[in-house]
């Protein structure tokens, strides 16, 4: 993006310049190659105050990682994880002997982001990662995403009334819509990466994310191992990374 589009940008703290600020922001989009159906999706976003409520408020990760896991529910992401390793072992070793990630950091984040599945968020992933483009506290960080998201819409692989997170994640381990595009593998072959509806393409892609961040075949994964480097990668908040290197540790022995 050129630095004068950029500059032309006003961003924000509430959402009294929203449509304006969208109709300056769907020029940038148009000059970064977005196209029609992208441009389409970006007319149809509104405001999202919920988006920008958990943004402000993300006190979870306040607590100590005792307290954080339990109210995570870490045993009964353990439990189900085990039985998840037995229903997909066969996709499972593909992957590891793909990307040299075993199964149980996966499930871990599979697990801890979704509930495996369960909910996937409820906004609208276009209209939250757009709203955070708008807001001025991280407009830097998440206006590549809120364009990634639209390109998303363009190939098909982001249906414009899709739900997720509040900050605009996708699918079945919350990927943020650039690293869809950065890291999305088509994990069950049938020509599109899709991380809400296949699980597949959801695991691969969280493994090829992982190996594009250092992981290591065989090494270790917890704090002051080598791979843990890679789980910091995926969240920054430290009692996230921890947790998802000791459910993964205990679903790997198991």
């Amino acid at each position: 993006m050129s630095a004068g589009t950029a500059s032309a940008q006003q961003c924000s703290n509430d959402g009294s310049r929203f449509n304006a600020w969208k109709a300056e922001f769907r020029q940038v989009a148009a000059a970064n190659g977005v196209g029609a159906r992208g441009l389409a999706a970006l007319d149809q976003t509104s405001y999202n105050s919920r988006t920008i409520s958990a943004d402000r408020n993300q006190r979870s990760f306040r607590l100590s990682l005792d307290e954080f896991m339990q109210r995570r529910g870490a045993d009964a992401i353990t439990q189900r994880g085990v039985r998840l390793k037995g229903q997909h072992a066969g996709l499972l070793q593909r992957i590891e002997q793909q990307y040299g990630v075993p199964p149980g950091p996966l499930l871990a984040i599979w697990g801890m982001e979704t509930a495996f599945g369960g909910f996937l968020g409820d906004q609208n992933i276009v209209s939250a990662i757009v709203t955070l483009t708008y807001d001025c506290r991280r407009t830097d960080f998440f206006r590549p995403h809120a364009l990634a998201a639209l390109q998303l819409v363009d190939r098909g692989w982001l249906s414009p009334n899709a739900r997720g997170a509040a900050h605009g994640e996708v699918g079945q381990t919350q990927f943020l819509p650039a690293n869809v595009i950065r890291f999305g593998v088509d994990g069950d072959g049938d020509g599109r990466v899709d991380l809400i509806g296949s699980v597949p393409d959801a695991l691969a892609s969280t493994a090829n994310f992982l190996r594009a961040h250092g992981w290591q075949r065989g090494a270790g994964y917890q704090p002051g191992q080598p791979n843990f480097a890679a789980i910091q990668a995926w969240n920054a908040a430290g009692v996230y990374q921890q947790s998802i290197a000791i459910i993964g540790q205990r679903i790997d022995s198991r």
